[in-house]
C-alpha cells in the first residue's frame, strides 16, 4: 500500500471553505480526508486509523436490491480487511484496435514505458520543461484569452463574484459545462481518479451487467497502472482527463494548469495512442480561468448534476476512506439522488470513485444493483453516449468535429 501527501492542496482546502460557505457539506470533509491520501496502489485502502467508537454512526437505509456477494455495509469502513482484486480478464497486445470506435489507431507498445520520462508522481508537474514550455506556447497560439482571474487562495469577495463563475462557490456553469444527460432517467455513469488498485473488481462488475462508464483518470494513477487504462479504453469505457496530481485547479497558476492537463493528455496519448476531449476538474474546482485553458486545450468540463446547493449529485463515497460518512450513509445520499433524479426533466451525473476498496465494493455491492432495480428504469452509459454521440467523438483522434465540435470560447463565457 501506498500513501501519497499532498499538503500543498490539502492545506488550501480549508481556507476556500472559508470563502465559501454554502457549498454541499461534503465537500470541504472530503478535501480533509481525501487531498491527503491522493493516491493508493497496492493490497489495501489508505486512511487513518479508526476504533468503532470514532466512525460515522451507520443509518437505516432500505434497498430495492443488492449484489448478493456484496460486503455488509457495516464492514465497509476505514481500515477494513482488505481483500484481492479480480485480475483483468483480457490485457491487449500492441497494434490491437477497439472495435467499438471506428478510425482508431492501433495500441502503443508500452513495454518500454518509462516513469523517468514523466514528471513525479503526485506532486505538481514543473513548468519549466521543453514539454510544458510547448504546450504554453500551443496555448497562446490558438488566441483565446485566459481571464486575468487570481489563482491566490480566494476569499470571501472573490466568492462573491459572479463574473468568474466558480463551480465551487454557487455552481455557476457556463455553456461548455457537461452536468445532465439530455434524455430524463438517464445516468451518465462516472468514476474518477483511478486507475487503481481495485479498479479491476470494477470494471469485472460492470461487464457482467453489460454497463459502459466514463472514467476520469490521474495522470499519476495511469503511470502505475497503464494496462489497466488499456483495458477500459479497450471495452469501450470512456477515457477523460483528471489531471496529473489532483488539485484544486483555480489555486494553481495558468502554467501550472497547462501542465496538469498537458501531461494527462500526453500519458493517456503514450498509451491508448488517441487523447480525450472531456475532463473534470479535481474537486468540481472550475471558473472561467480554468474553463479557458481547458477549450485552449481542447478539453470540455464534465462535472455532475446540481440542482441546488444542497443537492448535489455526489454520493460522498470518497469520505469513508477518511472516516467521515458511513457506508450506509452514501447509499443513503444515493437514494435521495434517485428520488431527486426522478423530478427533473433531464437525465443526471453523479459523482463516485474508483481509487479505493470501499468504493468500489459500494459500486458494485449496492449503489449499481440499486439503480438497475430503481422504477421506472434508468438507462446507465458512459457521458459520451448519454449526450448522444459516438464513443469515438471522445477523443480527438477520431473526433470527426461535426457531431461534436470543439468548444469556442464564448461559450466558456
Amino acid at each position: 500500500m501506498k500513501l501519497v501527501v499532498l499538503a500543498a492542496a490539502a492545506a488550501q482546502l480549508p481556507l476556500l471553505a472559508i470563502a465559501c460557505a454554502d457549498h454541499d457539506r461534503y465537500f470541504y470533509a472530503r478535501q480533509a480526508a481525501s487531498s491527503s491520501a491522493a493516491a493508493v496502489s497496492g493490497a489495501s485502502s489508505a486512511a487513518p486509523a479508526s476504533s468503532a467508537a470514532s466512525l460515522p454512526p451507520q443509518v437505516s437505509v432500505s434497498l430495492l436490491s443488492q449484489n448478493p456477494t456484496a460486503v455488509p455495509l457495516s464492514s465497509i469502513i476505514p481500515n477494513q480487511a482488505t481483500t484481492a482484486t479480480i485480475p483483468l480478464a483480457t490485457t491487449f497486445a500492441p497494434g490491437a484496435t477497439p472495435s467499438g470506435i471506428s478510425g482508431a489507431p492501433p495500441l502503443p507498445d508500452i513495454s518500454s514505458l518509462n516513469a523517468a520520462n514523466y514528471p513525479p508522481m503526485d506532486k505538481a508537474p514543473p513548468t519549466d520543461s521543453p514539454e510544458v514550455q510547448q504546450w504554453i506556447q500551443e496555448v497562446a497560439s490558438t488566441g483565446i484569452s485566459i481571464p486575468n482571474i487570481s489563482h491566490a487562495l480566494p476569499t470571501a469577495a472573490a466568492a462573491a463574484d459572479q463574473s468568474r463563475c466558480w463551480w465551487t462557490c454557487g455552481g455557476c456553469t457556463r455553456e461548455t459545462d457537461v452536468t445532465t444527460c439530455p434524455q430524463k432517467l438517464t445516468w451518465g455513469l462516472t468514476y474518477d481518479d483511478g486507475p487503481a488498485f481495485y479498479t479491476p473488481n470494477l470494471l469485472d462488475y460492470l461487464d457482467q451487467q453489460s454497463l459502459k462508464s466514463t472514467f476520469f483518470t490521474i495522470g499519476s494513477r495511469i503511470l502505475e497502472n497503464p494496462r489497466i487504462l488499456q483495458t477500459e479504453y479497450m471495452t469501450s469505457h470512456q477515457i477523460g482527463v483528471h489531471t496529473w496530481s489532483h488539485p484544486p485547479l483555480t489555486t494553481v497558476s495558468t502554467e501550472g494548469i497547462i501542465a496538469e492537463f498537458g501531461w494527462t493528455k500526453k500519458i493517456i496519448k503514450d498509451i491508448l495512442g488517441v487523447t480525450p476531449n472531456t475532463f473534470r476538474p479535481p474537486y468540481g474546482d472550475i471558473d472561467d480561468r480554468v474553463r479557458a485553458i481547458a477549450t485552449a486545450m481542447g478539453l470540455t468540463p464534465v462535472m455532475w448534476t446540481r440542482i441546488s446547493a444542497s443537492a448535489t449529485f455526489d454520493t460522498g463515497d470518497f469520505n469513508i476512506n477518511g472516516g467521515t460518512i458511513s457506508s450506509s450513509e452514501v447509499i443513503q445520499n444515493f437514494n435521495q439522488i434517485l428520488g431527486n433524479a426522478s423530478t427533473i426533466d433531464t437525465g443526471f451525473i453523479v459523482l463516485e470513485h474508483d481509487l479505493f476498496q470501499e468504493t468500489v465494493e459500494l459500486a458494485t455491492g449496492y449503489i449499481i444493483p440499486e439503480a438497475l432495480a430503481f422504477q421506472p428504469k434508468l438507462t446507465v452509459e458512459p457521458v459520451i453516449t448519454c449526450q448522444n454521440k459516438p464513443l469515438s467523438d471522445a477523443y480527438i483522434e477520431t473526433n470527426n468535429n461535426s457531431t461534436n465540435p470543439p468548444a469556442s470560447v464564448s461559450e466558456c463565457r
